[in-house]
């Protein structure tokens, strides 16, 4: 388990690197104020695109998981390396983003069939520990604005470069295959979509969808609703550690699934978070101390229920098809994320700042109502 999770971290780290490296470009390359969100979209998109891709051709229940990780992590560290080479090229950086996008989901779903191989009856707890590794890393990046920065750009795309290297390399030789795994007969589009008619999975991937709707737009609002609090907090690193409290979650989400089973610790943090959304407008009148206690109870249940949807997805899909199943649900869910985002940006336009996360209420809400439902399953 610690090699997966090592070998996780060390892979997803290519997601992040723009993120870290990006005031440094923008002053040196002289761009405009909206690179920053454009060079994280296109990793985004071409996330979403690579996530479709290989749910579409079955790749990893067809061939080893562990050699389609390898082969990713070592085209994810060229792609990202090849940033070294764009001559100030806005227009590449984007294209060399977008293709490590896509590298990185041979990464991340790939690395939780691999641990849902080989932990299959543990797989809550598992996945606890690769999710709260990726949050981790989702952190990072705030935590080196706040510090400052001082470094070049270009040893840090050169090391997670060599990192991500590192991590397929682990998993390639050192874990391999896990003994769960099923290899599927072949591919067809009917069996991809097919995933979707097991009403277990069904239900498993609507809770994930309904989580994954407020995730992402919490985290990338983080720094406006900080600010409109108090100028005077250090947004970043509030924003970090709001964030970092979530790997503290998925952790302790893992072992609470190993005695309430990952339906009900999913729900018991959906709920939190949920109720949050609820009750934030009036967060804003609390004292300093207790709002950030608040914001951090936040964090800490706004991603703990994300390996736990992943363990659901995994144990209600098709057998031979778990693969599939986990990579498809993954795309749908980081795709709904875009919506969400775009939507709370429309709603800032005319909405006080007090009431932007109230709006994300509608998830929680979706996810609820399709999770219960799970109660039912063992």
């Amino acid at each position: 388990m610690p090699i997966i999770v090592l070998a996780q971290f060390a892979g997803t780290s290519l997601w992040f690197a723009g993120n870290a490296i990006l005031p440094q470009i923008q002053e040196s390359w002289g761009l405009p104020p909206n690179s920053i969100a454009l060079v994280t979209s296109s990793v985004m998109l071409g996330f979403i695109s690579g996530t479709l891709l290989f749910a579409l051709s079955s790749l990893a229940d067809r061939f080893s998981a562990s050699k389609v990780f390898f082969i990713c992590a070592l085209l994810g560290a060229a792609l990202n390396g090849a940033v070294l080479f764009t001559g100030q090229s806005f227009e590449l950086l984007l294209l060399f983003r977008f293709l490590t996008g896509i590298t990185l989901a041979g990464i991340y779903p790939v690395g939780m069939k691999i641990a849902s191989d080989w932990f299959e009856g543990r797989l809550g707890k598992a996945l606890g520990y690769l999710v709260g590794a990726l949050v981790m890393g989702s952190a990072f990046p705030h935590l080196l604005n706040h510090l400052g920065g001082g470094y070049d750009w270009q040893p840090v795309m050169i090391g997670t470069s060599t990192l991500a290297v590192f991590g397929g390399t682990l998993i390639f030789f050192f874990v391999g295959d896990g003994p769960s795994r099923v290899k599927s007969n072949g591919f067809s589009m009917k069996q991809a979509l097919h995933v979707f008619k097991k009403k277990e999975f069904r239900h498993a991937a609507f809770g994930y969808f309904g989580h994954m709707w407020e995730l992402y737009t919490f985290w990338a609002f983080l720094p406006l609703v900080l600010g409109h609090y108090s100028e005077a907090l250090p947004s970043s690193l509030w924003t970090f550690v709001v964030m970092a409290m979530g790997a503290i979650g998925c952790v302790t989400g893992g072992y609470w699934s190993v005695k309430k089973g990952s339906a009900r610790v999913a729900y018991a943090f959906l709920m939190t978070s949920g109720a949050l959304c609820l009750i934030s407008p009036l967060l804003f009148s609390l004292p300093q101390w207790l709002y950030l206690i608040a914001l951090c109870l936040w964090g800490y249940a706004v991603i703990g229920d994300s390996a736990q949807f992943s363990a659901l997805n995994a144990q209600k899909a098709p057998t031979e098809l778990k693969g599939t199943a986990l990579t498809l649900a993954v795309s749908i869910g980081f795709f709904l994320t875009i919506p969400s985002i775009q939507m709370l940006q429309f709603l800032s336009t005319f909405l006080p700042v007090e009431w932007l996360l109230f709006t994300l209420f509608i998830g929680p809400l979706f996810g609820l109502i399709y999770t219960r439902r799970l109660f039912k399953t063992p």
